[in-house]
């Protein structure tokens, strides 16, 4: 296997999603590796998990900064340091400067929890039972200055029942975040995706393999079996 890319992961909470990164990335054949997580909160709980599995973590807190402009250049100093190929948003809930997203343009990716381009931004999976839709779900793209806008790299869907709640719904995506966000980071570190001129770019791919596994989790049946699907998925 070639040398590792190495990932940078900013979180602003729990890191659920980092987490299922740093899992990834304990696997040898991986080809990337953790080397910081970065948050703009001191009491992200997600920072307590990094630094339990050897992770180096920094706290880079608005507050510290007279600008958005200066808290995003000290972020990607401390990226610059630790010499980071990637970098990977795992809800980090802050919106990046357009001179920070130039920077990392086509090497910063975000999980969002919606079917991109519907919901974006807060409260997804709320409005996605307010809207009435029949399926729901959650993409990495890659991030561009436009917020939860930028080329989509994998999508995964679940289905959204009749008598759904929010919190229903949204544990239901989230194990399918957790699933995505790393297959779609092994995509990006092996060069297989990429961005060019604003749009996501493929290659290297074999027929039936990896090219399979980025949009759902497997083939969506007829709307009428939807509500027994999600009651018989673990």
């Amino acid at each position: 296997m070639s040398e590792r890319k190495r990932v940078a992961v900013l979180i602003s909470g729990r890191g659920s999603n980092m987490a299922s990164l740093v899992n990834a990335a304990a696997e040898q054949d991986y080809p990337a590796e953790i080397v910081c997580v970065i948050s703009d909160q001191s009491d992200a709980a997600g920072l307590h998990f990094a630094s339990s599995q050897g992770i180096p973590t920094l706290v880079v807190s608005r507050r510290d900064f007279d600008s958005k402009d200066a808290h995003d250049a000290a972020i990607d100093a401390h990226l610059k340091a630790f010499k980071a190929d990637i970098v990977a948003l795992a809800g980090y809930m802050r919106l990046l400067t357009p001179g920070f997203v130039s920077q990392w343009q086509g090497r910063m990716i975000n999980i969002h929890p919606s079917l991109l381009p519907l919901f974006k931004g807060l409260n997804s999976h709320r409005r996605a039972i307010d809207a009435g839709v029949r399926v729901h779900g959650c993409t990495v793209h890659f991030v561009t200055a436009d917020m939860d806008d930028g080329p989509i790299i994998a999508q995964a869907a679940v289905p959204v029942l009749s008598n759904d709640t929010e919190a229903a719904l949204s544990a239901r995506v989230l194990k399918q975040e957790h699933r995505l966000y790393p297959i779609a980071l092994r995509l990006v570190a092996e060069g297989k995706v990429r961005m060019e001129h604003g749009r996501t770019v493929c290659s290297g791919f074999e027929d039936g393999g990896a090219d399979s596994s980025i949009s759902s989790p497997s083939p969506l049946p007829d709307l009428p079996d939807l509500e027994r699907l999600a009651r018989i998925t673990p």
